[in-house]
């Protein structure tokens, strides 16, 4: 603790005993009859005069205090606003002298109650002309320095309850996530979805490809893991009989941090006995629009960057396109995809997909030339073959070539297609190897019967045709691409229950995070959650790759993160 800071302390511990030996209580006691400070200021009438208007009790935390004198006037707040409170000192000593010791005693940040008439300044300002006044909780630590809030973004995260109290946007913010969460619960609830419980701590991490967190239950000496996503519980729902189910649920996974991830997030999924992706794209096309129109209130979400002027607008409008991933690669960078490895295309197609992946790369991470076009980046790396993003292609072309067709495909979208989906796009035949829980497309098993959207440069949610035959999907368990640690392991005893018979089925997951950074502006997931994970104050380890974001596993952890997966 610095020396300032302790001074403070100091000083305000004295007045916490000053307070105890008056024999007031200052960390105050059970109130009743409260009104919020909003409906307060939105009763007030011109013709209520000084104090003429109706008594209310009031609550808040004092952000402001003016000394004139017998008279005090103080700006509390709470979650739903300001208001300003007047102490005169002939009011409160008529009803108790020692409301105005209290007084005597107050400093920002303190948390009061007070109760009297509804009136107004001499400049109209509402204001409760206190005829009584208790302390609720004494702040032995002060505010911020400016009532408008912490400006220090690690201590922002750090102190979200100080963040609260002090930033009345990161109020509104976590009281529009609770509002979306609702609005997310009722639109499925509806529609007749249950809502449902499956477990967190398992024996069996599936229904992702996810490092997990491993833990231990001394009582039954069994390892277990931390959940990466509900899916093959929900589905076991399905085969026992519910058509229509749900969950709203925190996942865990033990990988990076980005702006993007945080290794504890909030994931819908949602499954339909005689569904598929079609039926799913649908539902979640209407929940979307359904939840922005009735939150935020437009189908347009403008997102700004620090201020600025609007960068742009994500217009949410149906209906939504549906473009295979790889009609959508061959548009952006001329490359055809045939299956076949990306080393058997012309120099040319090379040149221009690995282009493509600069200029997509620098629209999600807004470098300084993030204005650039497609073309400003190819005639930029051909004019100066030696700079540091010709040297950039050249890794891209390495790493591109080390890989299968399927693995190429979904890393050309990922990283230049994908950054340039502004407005809803679902992406769809994503190669099946990528995805072994979805059913493969009837006329070309070679791609999985799946959508992908894509909203804002990143991945929102993926839906699923469910694989129902058990045979295929052990078989698909089997065959699963990239990093072995992170691949579904097979899960035996849900192989069991697709023994018995699941019905076909449609399935989605949402990452809830991503969607409020979306309808919100958001430009950090760390905004939209109200405790993030952040290393320990005083732990000056060198930062990780991890917690800078890895690329890769950014990328495919959106496919991941949507939840039906």
């Amino acid at each position: 603790m610095s020396e300032e800071l302790n001074t403070y302390e100091q000083e305000r511990r004295a007045k916490l005993q000053k307070l105890r030996e008056l024999g007031i209580d200052p960390f105050g006691q059970r109130t009743t009859g409260l009104t919020p400070l909003a409906q307060v200021r939105s009763q007030h009438k011109p013709d209520f005069g000084q104090d003429g208007g109706p008594v209310f009790r009031v609550a808040g935390r004092i952000g402001l205090k003016r000394d004139m004198g017998k008279l005090s006037f103080l700006t509390i707040r709470d979650d739903t606003g300001d208001l300003q409170i007047a102490l005169d000192r002939k009011r409160l000593d008529a009803a108790d002298p020692q409301f105005w010791e209290v007084r005597n005693l107050l400093d920002l940040g303190d948390q009061i109650t007070a109760e009297g008439p509804l009136g107004a300044t001499k400049t109209g300002e509402p204001t409760v002309w206190a005829i009584s006044l208790a302390l609720a909780s004494k702040a032995l630590l002060p505010p911020p320095a400016k009532w408008e809030g912490l400006t220090d973004v690690e201590a922002r995260y750090r102190q979200r309850y100080v963040d609260l109290f002090a930033n009345p946007e990161v109020m509104r913010l976590a009281k529009t996530r609770i509002r979306i969460v609702d609005e997310i619960r009722a639109f499925l609830k509806a529609r007749g979805f249950e809502e449902v419980e499956t477990p967190m701590l398992q024996l069996i991490h599936g229904g992702a490809a996810a490092r997990p967190f491993k833990t231990h239950h001394n009582a039954l000496d069994l390892p277990l893991f931390l959940r990466i996503a509900p899916e093959l519980f929900l589905k076991r729902l399905l085969v026992g009989g519910m058509p229509k189910v749900f969950e709203i649920n925190r996942n865990f996974r033990n990988e990076g941090i980005s702006p993007r991830h945080n290794p504890e997030f909030t994931m819908l999924e949602a499954y339909e006995a005689y569904g598929s992706w079609e039926t799913m794209a649908d539902l979640v096309e209407e929940m979307i629009c359904t939840v922005a129109e009735k939150v935020i209130g437009t189908l347009k979400i403008t997102h700004r960057r620090g201020g600025e002027d609007a960068e742009k607008v994500i217009d949410l409008s149906r209906p939504w396109p549906r473009v295979s991933m790889s009609d959508l690669v061959e548009q952006r960078t001329g490359w055809r995809f045939r299956k076949r490895t990306l080393e058997e295309e012309s120099a040319a197609t090379i040149a221009r997909v690995c282009a493509a992946i600069v200029h997509g790369m620098e629209s999600r991470y807004h470098t300084d030339s993030r204005g650039a076009t497609l073309n400003d980046v190819a005639a930029m790396i051909e004019s100066t073959p030696d700079s540091m993003v010709a040297r950039f292609i050249e890794n891209t072309k390495l790493r591109l070539f080390g890989m299968r067709p399927e693995e190429q495909l979904v890393e050309v979208y990922e990283k230049a297609i994908e950054p340039t989906l502004i407005n809803p796009t679902f992406v769809t035949r994503v190669p099946g190897v990528i995805i072994p829980l979805a059913r493969r497309c009837r006329d070309d098993d070679y791609f999985a019967d799946v959508y992908e959207l894509a909203i804002n440069g990143q991945e929102i949610s993926p839906g699923y045709t469910e694989l129902n035959d058990p045979d295929i999907q052990s078989a698909q368990f089997r065959q699963q691409v990239g990093d072995r640690e992170e691949q579904q392991q097979v899960d035996e005893d849900f192989l069991t229950a697709l023994k018995y018979g699941m019905p076909p089925a449609g399935g989605m997951g949402m990452g809830i995070d991503r969607l409020i950074m979306m309808l919100t502006g958001a430009e950090s997931i760390r905004d939209v959650v109200l405790f993030p994970l952040m290393r320990p104050v005083g732990d000056e380890r060198r930062e990780t790759r991890d917690e800078r974001g890895d690329e890769r596993r950014e990328t495919r952890d959106e496919r991941e993160e949507g939840g039906a997966s």
